[in-house]
């Protein structure tokens, strides 16, 4: 059975940081494209940033590039996102998704989703 645990989020001020972790319990981690969405309250979630299986290609929103950075360790069977110069708009409950092979933007092209782990931003 799949299992995706994120941790790391928190509250933060303007302009703090906060490294996000996602362990997951895939026998083939190796072979899963690994993505990092997002849901506000009200909202529908949205997407923030994906990584290839092997690492060797990732893929941001327009809305955290340049900000957000996502990473894997394909040993330690855990994907992360590194995110810095936070803003009260990225307050959100931060979910990692896991899907076979190619990496994609939509919500529904995931297989297994975490719990989510919330990330609150003050002013």
């Amino acid at each position: 059975q799949v299992q995706l645990v994120e941790s790391g989020g928190g509250l933060v001020q303007t302009g703090g940081s906060l490294r996000l972790s996602c362990a997951a319990s895939i026998r083939t981690f190796s072979s899963y494209a690994m993505g990092w969405f997002r849901q506000a309250p009200g909202k529908e979630r949205e997407f923030v940033a994906a990584i290839s299986s092997s690492g060797g290609f990732s893929y941001y929103a327009d809305s955290v590039k340049g900000r957000f950075t996502i990473s894997r360790d394909n040993a330690k069977n855990t994907v992360y996102l590194q995110m810095n110069t936070l803003k009260p708009g990225d307050t959100a409950v931060y979910y990692c998704a896991a899907r076979r092979f190619r990496i994609a933007t939509m919500p529904g092209s995931y297989d297994y989703w975490g719990q989510g782990t919330q990330v609150t931003v003050s002013s």
